[in-house]
Formats: structure tokens, C-alpha cells, sequence
């Protein structure tokens, strides 16, 4: 498994610019939710502790026991993600010369699209929590901070929404049902992380302006 937590940023740059289809946009966006998760572990240890934002101490605390894991996790997912897209391609190239290979074939494809669809559903999953607990952030945080939430809010939102494409790309390639209620589940993320996004920037905006 690639472990992009140890590669430096060019080279996970030039990862990304490489002509080869992994790492894509599924890594992308699993990266990012742990850049995301960073920036919010940061501002809440620029907040707890700290007497002046003693307000923010108990939320700070909360969102930091959701944030932390998510750190290495994205990185976790990111391999993953790039090691599931490998699996539907090396199941394309599979021989289809005799019924058995046909049948294997197809059964081989079926199973990797199912895990290509299911690992990035896991990051925006996870995105989406974390993304629920940045508008208390920025309304409570160390102000100082406040644009650390931004961005980090738009890191996660990057990765929740970045991941589902790549969901509803595979859910194509799966079952009638089985893909019709993935897309249904899609839509519900998608939508829950555009009003959640929306209400940090409010928060982000308000707090800057007070």
C-alpha cells in the first residue's frame, strides 16, 4: 500500500501530475480531509487552555476527538482509494477467452467497483462529520484562528464533495438497485455538506465582522 503520509509534498505533487491514473482525485480528496483535520486540530489547541476563549474549551474538545484520528485516516484512505481504482483496472485486463474467464471477469469488475465506490463514500462520510463540527468552531474558537477554520472547512468540504463524484462515477458500473440507492445516499451527503459549508462561512463571516 502507498503510504502518501510519508512522501514529501513534491512528491505527492508530482504523484498527482504523473501520466499514470493513480494517485486521482479520490486520493486528492481523501488527502485533503486530513489537511482539513489538521487546520481544525490546530485551532483547537489555539483554544483550549487559553482563558480568553474558555467559551470554546468544551466544543474545541469535542471536535478535537473527531479531528485527531482523521488525520492519519485520510492518508489511510487515500491509499486505499488509489489501490481500489488499481483493482477495477487490472479486473478490466483479466482474459475473456472462455465462459470462466468471462464469468470471473465480470465477477472480478463487480467487486472492485464495489470497493471503488465504497471507499470514497467512507471519506465523505467522515468528511461530513468533521465538516458538522466546524461552524461551533468558528463561532467559539480562538478568534485569532477563525480563518484557520475557513479553510479548513473548505478542505473538508473539497474532500466530502470531491469523494462523491468519484461514488457516483462507480455506482454506474453497479447493479440497478444496489447503484440507485448509493446515488440516493450521494445526493443526501451532497446536500447536508453544501448547507453545512455554507453555515461556517456565515459563522466565519460573522465572527470577522464583530
Amino acid at each position: 500500500m502507498t503510504e502518501f503520509g510519508e512522501f514529501t509534498l513534491e512528491e505527492y505533487r508530482d504523484a498527482l501530475a504523473s501520466g499514470k491514473p493513480t494517485p486521482g482525485g479520490g486520493t486528492a480528496a481523501a488527502v485533503a480531509l486530513s489537511q482539513g483535520a489538521a487546520l481544525a486540530v490546530m485551532v483547537c489547541n489555539l483554544t483550549i487552555g487559553k482563558d480568553r476563549w474558555k467559551d470554546g474549551w468544551t466544543h474545541s474538545e469535542y471536535c478535537l476527538r473527531i479531528a485527531t484520528p482523521l488525520m492519519s485516516l485520510g492518508h489511510e484512505l487515500a491509499a486505499a482509494d488509489s489501490e481500489a481504482f488499481d483493482s477495477v483496472m487490472d479486473a478490466f485486463r483479466l482474459p475473456k477467452e472462455s465462459d470462466e474467464d468471462v464469468e470471473h471477469r465480470k465477477e472480478a469488475i463487480l467487486s472492485s467497483t464495489r470497493l471503488a465506490s465504497e471507499v470514497p463514500l467512507k471519506t465523505a462520510k467522515e468528511a461530513l462529520v468533521l465538516l458538522k463540527c466546524l461552524p461551533k468552531l468558528a463561532e467559539v474558537g480562538n478568534a485569532n484562528a477563525v480563518t484557520d477554520v475557513a479553510v479548513a472547512s473548505l478542505l473538508v468540504s473539497a474532500a466530502c464533495k470531491g469523494a462523491l463524484f468519484n461514488v457516483q462515477i462507480n455506482a454506474a458500473g453497479l447493479p440497478d438497485d444496489e447503484g440507485v440507492s448509493l446515488l440516493r445516499e450521494v445526493d443526501e451527503i451532497r446536500e447536508q455538506a453544501k448547507i453545512v459549508s455554507r453555515e461556517v462561512m456565515t459563522a466565519v463571516h460573522v465572527r470577522l465582522n464583530s
